[in-house]
């Protein structure tokens, strides 16, 4: 179900706010971010896919950071990449722990940091999960799953540029991040925002021109978070298709804003921001 952006003009009040896939390699896209206008009170929730370079990441991060009051990320497979040309950015995890860096030198929150409470209310949960190629029909076995996306014409860039690194692959990864995202989250005592990249459940993922790119969107291991946890709402990016969703009575919000062929460059960024908390459905 696509929604419009939602606009809020009330800047009375403190507002979570969540927007992913800025991609901001796009002039479009990045000429954009720099006229957001200020929101020194609200906090903000960044899902990945901000940029394929470190440079353009931190200029992100010093950016965001001075606009709002506080900000979360969360990894997207864009995020990941070492280019050709930047193989001293690292691969895998120590790119990915490059960046988490570059997050604490500004002040953002990322999944290696403790989790943080929402004033009374829910706690605010960045998590990297990966994908494993599980989001696949039964009858595709997982040696031969690239293979059979590849037949329907599309292979992810990351098979050729998310590197796993140290683990043996990005399927190892995956379940190691899933193990130990776990884990915490059963800790946690009271309700929770759940923040990714990739989407939770294979039954989120609708892409009627690309149906077999369902592989590199994330992995059944997650599949009952939203009921495991005490989980209000669900937070994810990647698919660059908005919308709002429910499942078992749990909100799940896609906040891309995607490439400039993907929103309205005129309208700015400011409406592409998705009101998470108070529930935005309600204001």
């Amino acid at each position: 179900m696509s929604l419009l952006p939602h606009i809020f003009h009330d800047s009375t009040s403190m507002k979570l706010y969540a927007i992913s896939d800025l991609h901001l390699h796009n002039a479009a896209n990045w000429n954009a971010l720099l006229t957001l206008p200020p929101h020194p009170d609200d906090w903000l929730i960044v899902a990945g896919d901000v940029s394929e370079t470190e440079k353009r990441f931190r200029l992100a991060m010093a950016l965001l950071t001075r606009r709002f009051a506080r900000v979360f990320w969360t990894p997207g497979n864009h995020d990941l990449w070492t280019l050709p040309t930047d193989e001293k950015g690292g691969r895998g995890l120590d790119k990915y722990l490059r960046l988490v860096n570059i997050c604490r030198e500004y002040g953002a929150l990322t999944p290696e940091d403790p989790y943080v409470r929402w004033p009374d209310g829910p706690w605010i949960a960045p998590i990297f999960t990966l994908y494993d190629y599980s989001f696949r029909p039964a009858e595709v076995a997982l040696a031969t799953a690239v293979a059979w996306a590849e037949a329907s014409g599309v292979v992810c860039t990351d098979e050729f540029l998310l590197h796993p690194d140290p683990y043996p692959t990005r399927q190892a990864w995956c379940h190691l991040r899933c193990r130990d995202t776990g884990q915490r989250l059963a800790a946690l005592e009271g309700p929770v925002i759940l923040v990714n990249h990739f989407p939770l459940r294979q039954d989120l993922v609708h892409l009627p021109r690309i149906p077999r790119f369902s592989l590199w969107c994330g992995t059944r291991l997650t599949e009952d978070w939203h009921t495991r946890y005490r989980v209000t709402a669900v937070v994810y990016g990647h698919l660059h298709i908005r919308a709002t969703q429910f499942r078992d009575g749990v909100r799940f919000e896609e906040v891309s804003l995607g490439y400039p062929r993907q929103w309205q460059e005129e309208l700015g960024i400011q409406p592409y921001l998705r009101q998470i908390l108070p529930d935005g459905l309600a204001a």
